[in-house]
């Protein structure tokens, strides 16, 4: 191991030719001054310009009127395409949603775990709990109040930091010897009547101790919830015929169309909302999600900490440590209620439409049913027909995270060489529960059959009789009575509060050295040297009424919520070089090696190449080369079995859609089981960036630079490829649930009792599956929509290293300053344009190209005028996010038809989302040298955000966002 450290350590140090070392002195270099910028190691080297860096400083943070660092970073440029970057408006109420109250940052719409996430260069510990299985670092534990400023490197950069910088580094630098005290508050709202208010105080304070500094800082931050009943374009579904079949409890059941003797869904007669036609003629009571949409989850955080610098002799001591909790609630549309193995039409007592009869004793409702006996839980043949319906609580989880972080380091200066090392320990703890919404579908089921004590456990059948072994036997629960106070409390009993447990720690140490390697036409070369080790620990453990099981066929003890069990941990070693090499006066090279090796999956080297061209003093042409990694994240290496939804796309696979969609290119939602795989590759990327920094004038400054990542191995669940493999694998096809220990698709029984022309059954060696599904249709005569092999559900895939994407575009900055006797007005225009972002589509070859279709927009751009003067400051900003298509493909049949009656669609089907520019203003008044107080205006003109008819919030809340016009009002003072 050490042997390896130590060539791949000696191999990164000579990546410039041997005959360029001499060592000859330099005493120039005596007074440059040694800060190491984020991309480098090296310090003592002007970088400037050198490297395609975006800063944000104090004053950027302050008139941002940011509250969290998600609020800061979210309009960037960088962060913006595609569904990488996240915040707690994504969250959900089940065990394995985006965590609530948690946010991530992605580069270039790449995904949150290709983006590593710093703290003053070093690792921060990722949340427990995962989103999907991509560990990220939560950016909402990192107290705004610690922080000096904020670098962002948006190309790869495993070549000086190792695994995750794929995309690039988000690096931020905490106060350091700051003086005095400063106290912040702010109040933010929108101007609607709906209270969606937002509070924030933070206090730093720094002092000299001796020789020493000790800077304190405390944040405590409050968000109320935003719901999208509180907008009017939110509240209501954009499509009538974005319904489900299954309403409320509370608005009424259906019948379900097995227990209707014209076999069509009815609707109960008290259905609360105006009756829905679906495509088949029928008039049911209906459920939209929009009624239960949270667009933001009430939030709270409290962060401390302090930083502390010491000189002792002539050693720098740096320690700095700070703690974090974070509360908050995320909310999932209610349950859906299955049956106890988790078909759909629950049967219920044939008593329960008792409230139906007529005066002389009869039920029109009644006579329009099959009343079929059926099997209870004890054992009792009763008989009575099936409901569709769901719960009326949305599934509600409420989380508490808590995080903290120490680093304490020692550095000091050995020769003309400076050196430092470190430690690390970085912690996150998470605390989940189930508060509403979730119920235990025996319990439940219990309930409906009149079977459920009032202690919770289930009664058992002695002869006729039913019996308690603790508490009363409950009357039976009628999910079509409402308002009834006994019969609501029997349900209930049946309510569940499953819980999860999650923590992650990063233990690490390292090392490095700095200095002037050698002279090369008689200018200095400056090297870096160091090694890192690193111990990663993860656990995701739910409670067990969360858990699929095999032994119980992998049914969760409660509806619709599910989870993730996860537990790795593994040990990294790592050797590091970088070298920058004046070749010229105009001329400099910068190379960088590291070898990174993991105990689990093994090793990889990554190197860097940059060169800078300085003609002139005020141009600067530059280019880098380089390749980085990510490793399986420890919860895709070390899941055991996370229940959730994998999609197979028709459109990508015409096999897999003659089979599964009827010949067309939709995509489908089915459950499945998803395991870990500890065979995954590490993903790949090389990346290269080419451009140039020019400042004609003090005044003026222009950077275009072009980038493009060729991202490689991917991993990723790809239900499409499996469903395709199983077409020749019958090791892949099982009737009913996949037997514990193999992997594949689960089909429903009545495709395993047929057989094709040759007698053999979807589960046997070389069956044909397409004379399966012939004999399928004859023999069942499915629904004429239905009209395809029909699966069960949890199908077990494992995850895998899928495929590919390149993508690559343009970022522009430019700004001028206009000095003037009275201040100084700047005008800034940065953004991207994206020249390309193509995939493979999984289960296929085919490639899809994603600029302009559902959340890739081409252009991002922002343009502002800053007027800055003695005593104020006023800047007028204008935010740009160019259309795109919506993501009709992703419609149902009867979703599209509507769209076409519409005249929403264009000729070839397609939706264009409007082009979105939204503006903002800001001012600040420095009342004296101690007191500031500043107002933002966000969305000045309160400008809806694009219909959207792909998402049922009716818009993108990934690039765009529902709020409206918000104001927000602040105060610093200093003392």
């Amino acid at each position: 191991m050490f042997r390896q450290l130590t060539i791949a350590a000696a191999v990164s140090a000579v990546l410039t030719p041997v005959s360029s070392v001499y060592a000859q002195e330099n005493t120039d270099s005596e007074n440059i001054e040694r800060v190491e910028v984020t991309g480098s190691r090296l310090k003592g080297v002007d970088l400037e310009g050198t490297i395609p860096l975006t800063v944000l400083d104090q004053d950027a943070i302050a008139r941002s009127g940011a509250n969290t660092i998600h609020e800061l970073l979210k309009d960037l440029s960088v962060f913006k395409g595609g569904s990488g970057t996240f915040s707690t408006s994504e969250s959900g109420g089940t065990s394995t949603s985006t965590p609530a109250g948690q946010s991530a940052a992605s580069l270039r719409g790449m995904g949150p775990s290709a983006t590593l996430t710093l703290i003053n260069g070093r690792r921060v510990a990722p949340s427990s709990f995962a989103a999907g299985t991509e560990n990220f670092v939560d950016i909402n534990s990192i107290p705004l109040a610690a922080i000096e400023r904020i670098d962002i490197l948006a190309t790869g950069a495993s070549a000086v930091y190792g695994a995750d910088a794929v995309a690039g580094v988000i690096n931020y630098i905490l106060k350091d010897d700051f003086q005095g005290a400063e106290i912040n508050a702010s109040f933010a709202d929108s101007f609607n009547s709906h209270d969606e208010s937002k509070k924030q105080l933070n206090l730093v304070y720094g002092t000299q101790i001796g020789e020493s500094n000790l800077t304190v800082f405390a944040d405590i931050y409050d968000r109320n919830a935003f719901k999208a009943t509180d907008r009017d374009f939110t509240a209501s579904p954009s499509l009538v015929n974005s319904y489900s079949y299954l309403p409320t409890l509370e608005n009424s059941p259906n019948i379900y169309y097995f227990s209707s003797r014209d076999g069509n869904e009815l609707p109960a007669p008290n259905c609360q909302t105006e009756l829905v036609t679906t495509e088949f003629g029928e008039e049911i009571c209906a459920y939209y999600p929009n009624q239960h949409d949270y667009l933001e989850t009430p939030f709270e955080s409290l962060s401390t900490g302090f930083m502390f610098n010491s000189s002792i002799g002539d050693l720098n001591w740096h320690t700095d440590f700070f703690f974090s909790q974070t509360k908050s609630q995320a909310y999932s549309s209610p349950s859906p209620i299955n049956q106890l193995n988790d078909s759909d039409g629950p049967y219920i007592l044939e008593d329960a439409l008792f409230i139906y009869d007529n005066a002389d004793g009869s039920n029109d409702l009644m006579d329009q049913l099959y009343i079929d006996p059926f099997t209870t839980q004890s054992g009792r043949e009763v008989f009575g027909f099936a409901f569709d319906a769901r719960f009326n609580d949305p599934r509600t989880v409420e989380v508490e995270t808590k995080n903290f972080r120490l680093v304490s380091s020692l550095e000091g200066e050995i020769a003309d060489w400076s050196w430092e090392s470190g430690i690390t320990i970085s912690r996150s703890r998470s605390e989940q529960e189930a508060i509403a919404g979730v119920y235990n579908r025996y319990q439940f089921h219990g309930a409906i059959t009149g079977e459920l004590c009032s202690d919770g456990t289930l009664a058992t059948l002695n002869g006729d009789d039913l019996n308690c072994s603790s508490g009363e036997l409950l009357p039976f629960y009628n999910p079509f009575l409402q308002g009834d106070a006994a019969n609501d409390a029997v349900l209930a009993t049946a309510q569940a509060r499953p819980t999860r447990s999650g923590e992650s720690t990063v233990y690490g140490w390292d090392a490095n050295f700095n200095g002037e390697l050698f002279t090369f036409n008689d200018l200095p070369a400056y090297a870096s040297f160091g090694v890192e080790a690193r111990r990663e620990e993860l656990s995701d453990i739910p409670s067990l009424d969360s858990q699929a099981r095999p032994e119980n066929d992998y049914l969760v003890d409660v509806f619709g919520f599910g989870s993730s069990l996860s537990e790795a941990d593994r040990t990294q070693y790592a050797a590091f070089a970088e070298l920058n090499v004046s070749l010229t006066d105009d001329i400099e090279l910068q190379a960088a090696g590291r070898y990174d090796h993991y105990d689990d999956f093994g090793g990889t080297f990554n190197p860097k190449i940059g060169l800078s061209y300085r003609p002139t003093d005020s141009l600067v042409v530059r280019g880098s080369w380089s390749t980085s990694f990510r490793a399986p994240s420890l919860t895709q290496a070390g899941v055991k079995l996370r229940t959730t939804q994998s999609t197979f796309d028709c459109g990508a696979n015409q096999a897999v859609a003659d089979l599964y969609c009827m010949g067309d290119g939709t995509e489908v939602n089915v459950n499945s089981l998803e395991l870990g795989n500890p065979n995954l590759n590490a993903e790949e990327s090389e990346a290269i960036s080419v451009g140039f920094a020019w400042s004609p004038s003090t005044n003026t400054n222009l950077t275009v630079d072009y980038w493009q990542f060729d991202h490689e191995e991917v991993i990723d669940t790809n239900m499409t490829a499996v469903l395709d493999r199983a077409i020749s694998d019958a090791s892949l096809r099982h009737c009913g649930i996949v037997p514990e220990g193999q992997q594949g698709i689960s089909y429903e029984q009545d495709v395993c009792d047929v057989t094709d022309e040759s007698g053999l059954s979807i589960d046997q060696d070389g069956a044909n599956l397409t004379q399966i599904l012939d004999a399928y249709i004859t023999e069942f005569n499915p629904r004429e929509n239905e009209l395809y092999l029909p699966l069960f559900r949890d199908h077990v895939i494992p995850l895998e290293n899928t495929g590919t994407q390149t993508l690559a575009g343009i970022d522009f900055k430019f700004d001028h300053r206009f000095q003037f006797n009275s201040g100084d007005l700047t005008f800034a225009f940065d953004g991207t344009h994206y020249l390309e972002f193509e995939r493979n589509k999984p289960g296929s070859d085919a490639i899809e190209k994603l600029i302009g279709t559902y959340r890739y927009p081409e252009n991002i751009a922002r343009a502002s005028l800053d007027f800055d003067a003695q005593s104020f400051y006023l800047n007028l900003g204008a935010n740009y996010t160019s259309s795109y298509e919506d993501d009709i493909e992703g419609l149902r049949g009867r979703e599209i038809d509507e769209l076409d009656e519409l005249g929403a669609l264009d000729t070839d089907g397609k939706h264009q989302v409007d082009d979105w520019l939204v503006w903002d203003l800001s001012v600040g008044y420095y009342v004296n040298e101690a007191l500031t107080l500043r107002a933002r205006i966000d969305n000045i003109f309160d400008k809806e955000p694009p219909k959207l008819y792909g998402s049922s919030r009716g818009f993108d809340s990934i690039n765009h966002n529902a709020l409206g016009a918000r104001y927000t009002l602040s105060m610093t003072y200093r003392f």
